[in-house]
């Protein structure tokens, strides 16, 4: 959908929040989606809860304000645009850790775990997660066909990694594979998402204790370290276990089946990242892929804390603000021709792992995954091919982190 040209003014009556992805076209975001757009790169949306965020929807205006400290990311602010209900109440040290904190809190923990994913770090797990990939996909092979290449590789492949790093016992992958599931879902009660942040909190605290206990050569046991030094709190290290083993698995996962369906969808792509034998044509491929999909749902959420003056609005202190990727990375003024997928494209601007202070921690991880899987995956199944129509594919229209709920394949 084209939007109609931007006109400045407010609409007549303030939309709802639409749903962010059309069943018609699965890999766009809806039309009701990018409509919103043609008020301008600021509007108003009203949300379940009839409170009215501004959503952002240029790419300049997302990365000024995602850079600018006077938008808080702290859950517990009256305004904070939820995007689910929710139990209410302060936020308590069992949430998701440092995600939900303004610095200098946020800062604090957040260092205390980014050594583990320098670019210099994780591209030395290069040669293991190869070893990985080439292991599930021989495993995928020997077995039955169609396979749910879910359940084959995309899954397995990022909770293994992260297993690894953290110190988490991989043959646990389905108890926190469950309860993360629940966690990321935009239809769970408050209840059940509440059941499952315990189950995964008390899970990681009992590992925390353990590594205090005896400890490795593994995140949780150097968090453990921490401990001891005095410079954490168990409840803290807990929180960011639970933070680092779903980021480290649900987004991964389901990038990867999101972009081997979309290559599919375009055998001319597909070749070129099967027969590329460049590692920078790789990576360009990865980073359009990442703006392509853009699979982070409902919006990176802030509350302002002083007044923002932007492209012409004035965003009050005490008003929730909602940044969507995926039309940031669909903006034409940035990315010509945005809805056409082109891996020679330079896409490295996108937002898919957000910008300033809370950008993506394990971002360097994700790329090189992503690196090592599509190029692998093609190469060493060059028939590959969908078992089933596009239309009975089950997205996750339901879920925070977007995807597919299983892809059967065959070759």
């Amino acid at each position: 959908m084209t939007p109609s040209p931007v006109t400045g003014d407010a609409p007549a009556e303030i939309p709802a929040f639409p749903q962010p992805r059309a069943a018609a076209c699965p890999f766009d975001p809806s039309p009701e989606l990018r409509g919103l757009a043609q008020w301008g790169p600021l509007t108003r949306v009203r949300s379940w809860n009839d409170s009215t965020p501004w959503v952002v929807t240029g790419h300049a205006e997302q990365k000024t304000l995602l850079s600018d400290s006077r938008l808080s990311a702290d859950f517990s602010h009256p305004g904070f645009p939820s995007p689910v209900p929710h139990t209410g109440g302060k936020r308590e040290a069992t949430d998701l850790s440092f995600v939900g904190m303004d610095d200098p809190e946020h800062a604090r923990l957040r260092r205390m775990v980014s050594g583990a994913f320098t670019i210099k770090r994780v591209e030395a797990m290069r040669p293991v997660v190869q070893e990985m990939v080439d292991d599930f996909i021989t495993r995928m092979l020997a077995g039955p066909k169609p396979a749910d290449l879910v359940q084959a590789l995309a899954l397995p492949l990022p909770s293994l990694v992260i297993s690894e790093m953290l110190g988490v016992p991989y043959e646990d992958h389905a108890f926190f594979q469950t309860n993360s599931k629940v966690l990321v879902s935009a239809v769970a009660t408050p209840e059940e998402r509440g059941a499952a942040h315990t189950n995964l909190y008390e899970y990681l605290d009992q590992l925390v204790a353990e590594k205090l206990a005896k400890p490795g050569d593994d995140l949780l046991s150097g968090l453990g370290r921490q401990i001891a030094a005095g410079d954490l709190t168990r409840r803290e290290a807990a929180a960011m276990g639970v933070l680092l083993l779903l980021g480290g698995h649900e987004t991964t996962a389901n990038m990867i089946t999101m972009g081997t369906l979309l290559l599919l969808q375009h055998p001319e792509q597909l070749d070129r990242v099967r027969e590329a034998d460049d590692p920078k044509v790789i990576a360009s491929a990865v980073e359009e892929l990442l703006r392509y999909l853009s699979v982070v749902h409902l919006g990176r959420r802030r509350t302002a804390l002083k007044d923002i003056e932007i492209a012409d609005r004035t965003i009050r202190a005490g008003e929730g603000v909602i940044l969507l990727g995926e039309l940031a990375n669909r903006d034409a003024a940035v990315f010509p021709e945005p809805d056409r997928l082109d891996i020679g494209r330079d896409a490295r601007h996108h937002q898919a792992f957000g910008v300033g202070t809370h950008h993506c921690l394990g971002q360097p991880l994700a790329r090189m995954e992503l690196q090592v899987v599509y190029p692998t995956l093609l190469r060493r199944v060059p028939t590959l091919r969908m078992a089933t129509d596009l239309a009975d594919i089950p997205f996750k229209y339901d879920a925070v982190i977007y995807g597919v709920y299983e892809l059967p394949v065959t070759w």
